[in-house]
């Protein structure tokens, strides 16, 4: 397929341009442009799950077990470790404050981090498996989505006071704000619904359908275009949305148990990380937003079976998913494999050369 080029408004051409001239950036999925560029080892083994990128310190921040660990991404290596943070799930950064928020699933916390120092401050209690976290910069909030207790907690940045706990409905999985709306949109996978939070008042004020999406777990948003980009698992799809009226505008097919999302404003990419089959490989599905109502399948970058975790740096245009070697049959009702212990990484991918 030909990936359009046409200007759309805040569209950046000119890095497009110099995206799809490097050498292999493909106009269809049979001409890949992102490639693997390196695999960064981590030390220790365990679960995984979210990814968080700090671009302007050049830091990668990765949920692992019960740590966090610390990617230096100029020099692609380990350079530190947070520590006690049970069922690590994911991290919200506030670089003014010099503070990181980690959500701790197995103790129901947050743990407030000194970025320096990688010190724990303090924890925060919450409700039940705080799973995703985000910072919401106009009110100066820090939000975590609580898998069990299908709620919000709202924690003061500055004080590390609990503001409020906001009933969602459902389980929530990723959300995505445009600071401008004051609104924050949250996937609720077991509802196929995104429950739209309202900041000042900390209350849900819409509920959208994402059909003919189910169990969307990925969102990303295009703040240019008011798109939100949602990866449906049970559909396997990514579905845009226009987050201004709740329509769905747009879908492309992706692979099979996809959890995160990304876009790129840099280039208008969005990005679908797949863990794959039971035993097939993973994928990553790259679609161009031609226009506000049209997105085109530009690659399939196959990875590695359960890498289904990503995060992207929008300064290098590079995307990181987790992942480890598996062995043996699947078995169990999940039809899982074993991992292969010492083997977890961080895969980093990019395009060009």
């Amino acid at each position: 397929m030909k990936t359009s080029l046409r200007r759309l408004p805040g569209f950046a051409l000119p890095v497009f341009i110099a995206l799809a001239a490097s050498p292999g950036f493909g106009a269809d999925a049979a001409s890949p442009g992102y490639h693997l560029l390196k695999e960064i080892p981590v030390p220790t083994d365990g679960s995984w799950d979210y990814l968080s990128v700090d671009s302007a310190n050049h830091r990668l921040y990765v949920s692992h077990n019960t740590t966090f660990v610390v990617i230096d991404t100029e020099k692609d290596a380990v350079v530190g470790e947070i520590a006690a943070t049970p069922g690590a799930h994911g991290m919200a950064l506030v670089p003014k404050l010099g503070r990181g928020f980690t959500s701790n699933g197995k103790e129901n916390k947050v743990s407030i981090v000194d970025l320096k120092t990688l010190a724990t401050l303090s924890k925060v209690d919450t409700a039940g498996n705080p799973d995703w976290i985000m910072y919401e910069p106009n009110q100066g909030e820090i939000y975590t989505f609580n898998g069990s207790g299908q709620s919000s907690t709202v924690i003061a940045a500055d004080t590390g006071k609990v503001v409020t706990t906001i009933p969602l409905g459902g389980k929530p999985e990723t959300a995505q704000e445009d600071p401008s709306l004051g609104r924050i949109y949250d996937n609720l996978e077991d509802k196929d619904e995104v429950a739209v939070i309202d900041i000042k008042t900390h209350t849900v004020v819409d509920r959208w359908p994402i059909a003919p999406g189910k169990a969307a777990s990925g969102n990303a948003i295009d703040l240019a275009h008011k798109r939100l980009f949602l990866g449906a698992a049970d559909t396997n799809l990514m579905v845009m949305m226009d987050y201004t009226s709740g329509k769905v505008v747009a879908t492309v097919p992706i692979g099979a148990n996809v959890d995160a999302c990304s876009f790129d404003p840099g280039t208008q990419l969005a990005f679908s990380s797949c863990g794959g089959t039971t035993t097939g490989p993973g994928s990553v599905t790259i679609a161009h937003e031609d226009a506000p109502g049209k997105l085109t399948v530009v690659q399939t970058l196959t990875t590695e079976h359960g890498a289904k975790t990503m995060t992207l740096d929008p300064a290098t245009h590079k995307i990181y998913l987790g992942a480890v070697k598996y062995a043996g049959a699947a078995t169990g009702a999940r039809g899982r494999q074993t991992p292969v212990p010492g083997t977890f990484r961080v895969l980093v991918y990019g395009p060009g050369q």
